[in-house]
């Protein structure tokens, strides 16, 4: 009887796909993720579902569009008892483990979003703190007990927080290596503890602690160890390797800070793009500096060339590191044994603007840089190859399904990558529909339209919010994006509104609610 496949899924936070060196990029050093490059299936043109954290980390848990599974922004947590490929994987005798950044609940996100104050829409029947795993305060003191099923982990072992700061079970690991609880737990502002600080945004700094304390070494060795412990037992398992980085604030511990001197950075040169056709509310965050955003993690402009050159050096050092991590754990699946039985997945939940089109970090800005991602899948016995046939993260589910010979579930809308990894000229999609909503009390306080879709051919990008404004791009004679060819009256825009209309349809969920033969997952409470 043949082995199960193990599952190595290495996720990083807010990477854009040309920040590594497999996705062209000659300055940032990512050997051993340009080395899993080299050995599995590139696909070169990977978009997200949605290109904020939450949502499109739940689409990729569960197969379903954010509309689907109901996180549609980063304003609620999945649902208890949602589906997911892990949920599968348990079922059929793996080991899972969650090791790193979750963000499937609301936690850290509280405070970065327009609260709500009154009834929803409805009731909760989910048990007494449900969505609370991902509240840091749970960690403060010590740590409390971790539930058996987390949306399919059996284990959890959670680095809640972005930058410099620690909280969850990251924060107890620091404290028991010898790190201080007040270079650890620190507000996300300009007080914030650190070396080197940007005198041009205060979430450019050098970490006020050793590497050995950052998340990616707390991520690197929880996933080791899980991994460990596994083989050993000589089970099948699935970890979730999830890196927190190199989402902002761009903080690196050294010595990865200093890694690149921000003179030598090449900067975009869409970064004085006028968007005079684009949607209005992009205009405005284009004028909004870095240090007058919303909280620390609202859309803005990227300030100046100055900053963004700092926040490019900073943000290449926190990936390399990610790089170093994963190159110690690739090494460790060989020296196992395992390697050669081991599913290897690699990509992020979104991008960042990093100053494309004089914009910034994520959100509500449908160009390349936040909605295309690096995606990598390494699986045994598959040839080598790169591709650029459209996949999408809602693909992630099915693939990892059908490759471990698991059925599906009700309601998964994503469609299995499986024929691509042996055929470079195989296609399984012909458009990628991607969301992005905000809670109505957002949209009422915010310029931010409630509701944008695109789709994403292999030639045009075509995008259409709630408030009219609309966009076409042509990403084959313009990867740059810089013509809209709405304001030439371009004849494929009919064609593409067909695109966007038919998706649509096909996205509507039929699956929530649907009678089953019982629904009950092993070890669910």
């Amino acid at each position: 009887m043949a082995r199960k496949p193990n599952i190595l899924f290495i996720m990083t936070d807010q990477q854009r796909a040309d920040h590594v060196g497999f996705m062209g990029n000659s300055v940032v050093q990512t050997p051993h993720l340009d080395g899993l490059a080299a050995s599995g299936c590139v696909f070169e043109n990977a978009w997200v579902s949605n290109p904020v954290c939450m949502p499109n980390r739940a689409t990729i848990l569960t197969g379903r569009m954010p509309t689907a599974h109901g996180v549609i922004f980063n304003d609620r947590s999945l649902d208890w008892y949602a589906n997911t490929f892990v949920r599968q994987l348990r079922a059929d005798g793996y080991r899972t483990a969650l090791l790193g950044k979750s963000h499937l609940q609301h936690g850290m996100s509280r405070n970065a979003v327009v609260d709500f104050r009154g009834e929803g829409a409805v009731l909760s029947s989910e048990p007494a703190g449900w969505d609370q795993y991902e509240d840091f305060e749970r960690y403060a003191d010590g740590l409390p007990e971790d539930p058996n099923d987390f949306y399919g982990f059996e284990k959890i072992a959670l680095s809640i927080d972005h930058g410099a700061r620690v909280t969850g079970h990251h924060l107890h690991w620091a404290l028991e290596r010898g790190a201080r609880r007040e270079d650890l737990l620190t507000p996300h502002d300009h007080t914030a503890p650190g070396d080197k600080r940007s005198e041009e945004w205060w979430q450019i700094y050098e970490a006020p602690y050793e590497e050995q304390f950052h998340s990616t070494r707390f991520v690197t060795e929880r996933t080791q160890q899980f991994i460990q412990e596994c083989s050993e037992q000589d089970e099948p398992w699935m970890a979730l390797c999830s890196y927190p980085d190199p989402h902002h604030p761009v903080c690196p511990p050294g010595p990865w800070f200093d890694r690149h001197n921000p003179d030598d950075m090449p900067l975009p040169g869409s970064r004085h793009d006028s968007l005079e056709h684009a949607p209005a509310h992009l205009r405005i965050f284009q004028g909004v500096h870095p240090a007058n955003q919303r909280d620390w993690v609202a859309p803005c402009g990227y300030g100046n060339d100055r900053l963004l050159s700092q926040a490019i050096a900073a943000t290449y050092g926190m990936i390399e590191m990610v790089d170093d991590g994963v190159g110690q754990i690739l090494a460790q699946l060989e020296g196992l044994g395992v390697r050669d039985n081991t599913i290897i997945v690699f990509t992020s939940d979104h991008g960042d603007m990093m100053g494309d089109h004089g914009l910034f970090l994520k959100g509500f800005m449908h160009y390349r840089g936040t909605l295309q991602v690096p995606l990598v899948i390494d699986a045994p016995g598959l040839p080598a190859l790169r591709t650029q046939g459209l996949s999408s993260s809602i693909d992630i589910a099915p693939t990892l399904l059908e490759l471990c010979s698991l059925a599906g579930y009700d309601g998964i809308q994503g469609n299995s990558l499986a024929p691509m990894l042996s055929d470079g000229s195989a296609r399984v999609r012909d458009h990628v529909l991607i969301e992005d909503d905000v809670a109505t009390i957002t949209a009422k306080l915010t310029p931010i339209p409630a509701k944008t879709r695109t789709v994403i051919t292999e030639q045009y990008r075509y995008t259409r919010n709630s408030k009219g404004e609309e966009q076409l791009m042509d990403l084959l004679a313009d990867p740059d994006e810089m013509q809209d060819l709405t304001a030439v009256k371009h004849p494929d825009r009919a064609a593409m509104m067909e695109v966007l209309a038919d998706a649509l349809i096909a996205a509507d969920d039929a699956g929530r609610g649907a009678p089953t033969q019982g629904g009950h997952v092993a070890g669910l409470t």
